[in-house]
């Protein structure tokens, strides 16, 4: 069956001849959307690049009425670390401002998704914590960054592609400007521009204020709410160790857990989601079923371990972790467990979870090893940010509760070509929250803004 390349039939399948002669499958299970998959391997280490290699996974998104078109590339960072990439089920949001003028590669990274992920079965594959460790450290910023150059020069023939950075991915862009600056023809930044040169440390202290304002922010909008998580602590409290409260799928209900659950109270959304798992947080005089379900499912690892596992060893170059927002929180005793008003804490991933949690477990030992290790690489080259010629635009929301403003702003002025937008508008999910977050970025990186 031939095909002309801007005709695209209503089936399921299109087939394509376009690159060489070589018929590529299409699928459109998507109204609206044109999707292909592709994989490539990747060195594990790319300091050793003809030892163990890895997949990386990627799945291009065009627009239908584009499909035949010879567009630009942009690849999207997902935040994290240790997130895969978005999967699109309708066409809306950012993505659908974005294929109106590009293909979209949504890359997993090393270790999340379709690439070689890292799950809770792992360490069994390792013969002791070290080299677990050793291991896991291959999964940081600089590593994809490297694996996108990988996917750059497969798909697109070494032309330069736009990049959109969420969070971390944001980070990740700010590597990229670090490392291969060569393949990037613009950059756009949501809520993620890091601290160059902060420790997990310093991040930490400027978390746990952000984490305590959250807290009275969310208790002026619901004021009954603070009773009841008090009345959960106790509860938690009056069993004997041996007989805890347990989660549906067998972890103990610690305090500590209970506490993660203000991990929301970033977003757009996050206060009203806590009033109402609270509200139904008893069932006469017991935790109720229903409200340990849900508990598991916001606070727990199992499908992303990478999440909890790099946290803290984003911010290392050449400095080492130890536990860096358990040992800061003891700076700020209102966050305590034992504080009159319990609060909630929020991305902070401390040692009691490798503890206390069974998909997490089989990382602990490693996880204290690799939080010890200060010989991390460079992340950042400030040299050649110093010298930057990449268009680059950043939304830097100036009340985001996880990237701090103040950081941003001061790698902002350290980066020439990058045009901050701060706002106050938005939580830390303004790209997901609202389209007209991706126009802005990509007008003040094209200059029509």
């Amino acid at each position: 069956m031939a095909l002309g390349t801007d005709v695209v039939p209503a089936c399921r399948w299109v087939w394509w001849a376009r690159q060489a002669g070589v018929v590529t499958v299409y699928s459109r299970p998507i109204p609206g959307l044109v999707s292909r998959d592709h994989v490539v391997e990747a060195p594990l280490d790319h300091a050793r690049p003809s030892g163990k290699t890895l997949s990386v996974y990627a799945r291009e998104v065009r627009s239908v009425e584009r499909f035949g078109e010879d567009l630009p590339w942009l690849l999207f960072l997902q935040g994290g670390p240790g997130g895969k990439a978005p999967r699109p089920t309708s066409r809306t949001g950012w993505l659908a401002e974005a294929i109106k003028n590009y293909r979209v590669l949504l890359m997993d990274q090393r270790g999340t998704g379709r690439s070689t992920p890292v799950t809770d079965r792992t360490p069994a594959g390792f013969p002791d914590p070290a080299s677990l460790g050793d291991y896991l450290a291959l999964f940081r910023a600089d590593a994809i960054v490297r694996d996108a150059e990988i996917l750059r020069a497969t798909l697109t023939g070494d032309a330069k592609w736009t990049t959109l950075g969420q969070s971390y991915g944001g980070f990740c862009t700010v590597t990229y400007l670090s490392l291969a600056p060569e393949g990037l023809d613009k950059c756009l930044i949501t809520g993620g521009v890091p601290g160059l040169t902060a420790t997990a440390e310093d991040v930490y202290q400027r978390t746990w204020p952000r984490m305590i304002a959250k807290n009275a922010e969310h208790a002026r909008r619901f004021p009954a709410d603070q009773a009841i998580l008090n009345r959960l602590r106790d509860a938690i409290r009056s069993r004997p160790p041996d007989t805890p409260i347990r989660l549906p799928g067998g972890d103990p209900l610690t305090v500590q857990r209970l506490q993660a659950l203000g991990i929301v109270f970033g977003m757009s959304y996050g206060f009203a989601e806590i009033h109402y798992l609270l509200e139904e947080a008893f069932d006469a005089d017991e935790v109720s079923t229903a409200f340990l379900a849900e508990v598991e499912q916001r606070t727990r690892h199992l499908s992303a371990p990478l999440y909890a596992v790099l946290q803290e060893v984003i911010y290392c170059s050449g400095t080492s972790s130890r536990w860096a927002a358990e040992h800061v929180r003891a700076d700020f005793p209102q966050m305590s467990p034992d504080a009159p008003d319990l609060l909630l804490t929020g991305e902070m991933k401390e040692s009691s979870i490798f503890r206390d949690e069974a998909a997490l477990k089989p990382f602990a030992q490693a996880m204290h090893l690799l939080n010890e290790k200060a010989d991390w690489p460079n992340l950042y080259d400030p040299d050649q940010l110093a010298h930057n010629q990449v268009p680059v635009a950043a939304a830097i929301y100036f009340d985001d509760l996880y990237v701090d403003s103040e950081l941003s702003l001061q790698t902002a002025a350290h980066i020439p070509n990058l045009r901050p937008w701060v706002t106050n508008e938005f939580e830390h999910d303004g790209l997901r929250s609202e389209a007209r977050v991706f126009t802005r970025l990509h007008d003040l990186a094209t200059g029509r803004a």
